[in-house]
């Protein structure tokens, strides 16, 4: 695809004369300008300078297999199948339509532009092409696992561990699928999600995909538009990481994911309940919890040891809140 080998050549940040860049693609110079213009409309950052050519504004890395199998260790790289691919809906439903991997081995697929990510209830997700990582990570379960229902508290808690190694400093959990910052006014920032989707089998075991989107890089504009679906949106590098090295920052995330998993299946939930506690950053503030047509109202007093959120009302009540959308109230 023409959009990608363009891509490619401009992640360096260099200029590229347009004569260049048609001789290397094989193609006219009017069908590189069209490609230009495509990558463009998908967010990517592109100057265009006179009697020079094309340079993107900020140098990215674009994914490449071998580099993140380099960074896995053997017994994960062993029994994982990785795929990238340039344009996709969505890495979920790819690997939902997809055949199982077998119990404890694992399918993973990256995604440089993602046109119909998801969030939770099917809200869409929005990336930035060279500074998101879009990726899904699929296994089987036999038998699943107990506390299923806090697989995705465990994928986040994951998540968070493989940024902290990554040097990102300041970030949070908000329950359920979240990955956050706290803004200086004490305004929840997102900087990632996470949606774990299950496919029952008639017999045997049963799919388990984790979707996982991650904001490296936003620029202005990406945030603009993404505070005008209602959330607040952050990036990773204004937190420590270094964006250029998306390779490493997906080989950690994957590789303390799949680690996850392997133990959830073997242990449930308890050994990752202290680290979901420490980084909870909806503890004991005034929340609403909205659930279908009902709504409720109180102070969040953290998780309970199958990652049930604990809700206290104005009578010092408390009781589990097991699925919902969850918002600080101010």
């Amino acid at each position: 695809m023409l959009t990608r080998k363009i891509f490619g050549a401009l992640a360096d940040g260099q200029v590229h004369s347009g004569e260049a860049l048609a001789e290397a693609t094989g193609v006219t110079r009017s069908a590189v300008w069209k490609a230009i213009s495509q990558l463009r409309e998908m967010g990517l950052p592109i100057e265009a300078q006179t009697n020079r050519g094309y340079r993107l504004s900020t140098p990215c890395e674009p994914l490449d297999e071998k580099a993140i199998r380099s960074d896995f260790a053997k017994e994960i790289s062993n029994r994982t199948q990785l795929g990238i691919v340039w344009e996709i809906g969505s890495t979920n439903a790819a690997l939902l339509e997809s055949p199982p991997p077998l119990p404890d081995e694992f399918a993973v697929l990256m995604a440089e532009n993602q046109t119909g990510g998801r969030g939770r209830r099917g809200r869409a997700w929005q990336a930035a092409l060279g500074g998101s990582l879009c990726l899904s990570i699929a296994t089987s379960f036999e038998p699943l696992p107990r506390d299923l229902p806090a697989l995705t508290l465990v994928a986040g808690a994951c998540v968070r561990e493989a940024l902290l190694e990554c040097g990102v400093r300041d970030i949070s959990l908000k329950w359920p699928n979240d990955v956050v910052t706290l803004s200086p006014s004490m305004q929840l920032v997102k900087l990632g999600g996470i949606l774990a989707e299950l496919r029952a089998e008639a017999s045997g075991p049963a799919l388990v995909v984790v979707g996982i989107g991650l904001n490296l890089r936003l620029g202005e504009q990406t945030k603009k538009s993404i505070a005008e679906s209602g959330t607040l949106a952050g990036d990773l590098e204004s937190l420590g990481l270094d964006a250029g090295k998306r390779n490493r920052a997906a080989a950690a995330v994957i590789g303390r994911v799949i680690t996850g998993l392997q133990r959830f299946a073997a242990q449930g939930f308890a050994p990752f309940i202290d680290h979901w506690r420490a980084a909870d950053v909806l503890r004991d503030r005034p929340i609403r919890v909205l659930d279908g047509g009902s709504e409720r109202e109180g102070v969040a007093r953290g998780i309970d040891a199958q990652g049930a959120l604990q809700i206290e009302d104005a009578a010092g009540r408390r009781s589990a809140i097991l699925a919902g959308d969850v918002s600080v109230r101010t």
